[in-house]
């Protein structure tokens, strides 16, 4: 029996140690394009426009944005790895066509896009009783974020502003990125524009030296909503008054409705096909967002009351908008 205990341990901690040995071999090089989901120096899905009518400003704006896409490793149960490969070329064209498409390219009119792939906890990390298991994975994933910030403001930064933008798991490493970046260097910290953290419950002391944005045009701030369904508040969730909630229309705390008429246009799943203007009004209430049931075709099959897939896509202009506003503000300052 005792033969046989020792014999589990030893498979126990070799598997541990082929998992690290792994996951050593797959750490990014973030001096490398090909560990960029986008970069100014590659064409990427960053660079995309859903309407003619916009504009791509990187090549002129003095202002970049880094942004951390969401959790796009989903798929079954992780056994061994519960970190996504930055080498899995499946999963690149997933976060490609996904996120960073439809979330990342809202902010190519405000100025470079920077979006670096990292080995990402996977999805059941935030529902697994194995917390241990859990909090490594975040651990390694912000580890790789670290490092691509870190390589950023070494070689493509020089002392630009900046515009930090997330949503999900991303917003969970941009949150750690602030507090252990901005927040301790007083010069960088003044360089932020603002930051959209989106997706997560964001309490409003969260940060002791950046504050949640009230108005449109302020800078040095961060903006933060997670949206829901009209008249649902969500039992698993966090709610309260504790919680930062920007309404992505009105760009206040206010929690006063908020007509769907002031929302400017909203992307779909179907980037190509433009955007949809009007599509749901807003309300700030108890933690999060409320916006009415979007009618577009198929969306009688809309049962979940839960947005968060479409937290940036519902206000895609707004955000847009908002950023390009934001810089503008941010300059003014340095006249």
């Amino acid at each position: 029996m005792k033969r046989i205990i020792v014999c589990w341990i030893y498979l126990g901690f070799w598997l541990l140690m082929q998992h690290q040995i792994l996951q050593a071999q797959d750490a990014p090089d973030y001096t490398q394009l090909e560990y960029w989901a986008a970069h100014p120096d590659k064409e990427d899905p960053a660079d995309m426009l859903p309407d003619e009518a916009l504009f791509d400003n990187q090549k002129t704006s003095n202002v970049d944005v880094f942004f951390l896409h969401p959790t796009t490793y989903t798929k079954g149960k992780p056994k061994q790895h519960w970190n996504g490969s930055v080498k899995d070329l499946d999963l690149r064209m997933k976060t490609d066509s996904g996120t960073i498409l439809h979330q990342a390219s809202i902010f190519n009119g405000a100025g470079r896009v920077f979006a670096p792939y990292y080995r990402q906890a996977h999805l059941h990390s935030y529902f697994t009783k194995d917390k241990a298991r859990a909090k490594a994975a975040f651990d390694l994933a912000y580890q790789d974020v670290k490092a691509a910030f870190t390589n950023y403001l070494k070689v493509n930064n020089q002392n630009r502003p900046i515009i930090i933008a997330a949503h999900s798991q991303g917003t969970n490493h941009a949150t750690a990125l602030l507090k252990d970046f901005f927040e301790q260097d007083p010069k960088l910290k003044e360089r932020l524009v603002v930051a959209y953290l989106v997706g997560m419950p964001i309490e409003k002391n969260t940060f002791s030296s950046i504050p949640v944005c009230e108005s449109a045009e302020q800078t040095n701030c961060f903006c933060s909503w997670r949206t829901f369904k009209e008249e649902h508040l969500p039992k698993k969730h966090a709610l309260g008054d504790s919680i930062a909630v920007t309404n992505p229309i009105s760009w206040t705390t206010s929690k006063e409705k908020v007509e769907k008429s002031r929302n400017k246009g909203s992307v779909l799943r179907k980037f190509e096909n433009g955007f949809i203007p009007h599509l749901v009004g807003t309300q700030v209430k108890d933690g999060v967002l409320w916006v009415n049931k979007p009618k577009f075709p198929g969306s009688f099959l809309l049962i979940n009351k839960n947005y968060h897939i479409a937290d940036y896509n519902l206000f895609y202009l707004n955000v847009r908008e908002n950023s390009i506003a934001r810089v503008k503000s941010y300059n003014q300052k340095l006249q």
